[in-house]
């Protein structure tokens, strides 16, 4: 007997769950590409979002991030912001 494969325990959220993306950008405002541990963050609310941008903002600047555009879905909710002091 053949049973079906097992679903996948787990799945990466949608971005209809996780609307909330930053924009990482040079200062010319072009896309900067980053690491993958950085790269395609999604949140499910603004307030992660900040959290992290937060957290990890030296680090982005270090990969060449100097402003960041925070979107919901398509929709510019602020930015860009700078990085730097």
């Amino acid at each position: 007997m053949n049973l079906p494969d097992q679903p996948p325990t787990f799945r990466p959220p949608t971005p209809t769950e996780r609307p909330w993306t930053w924009r990482l950008e040079n200062a010319a405002g072009a896309v900067v590409t980053v690491t993958a541990e950085y790269a395609d963050q999604r949140f499910a609310s603004q307030a992660d979002a900040e959290s992290w941008v937060g957290e990890t903002w030296a680090e982005l600047a270090a990969e060449g991030v100097d402003a960041v555009t925070l979107f919901e879905h398509d929709r510019q909710v602020y930015g860009p912001m700078s990085l730097h002091a």
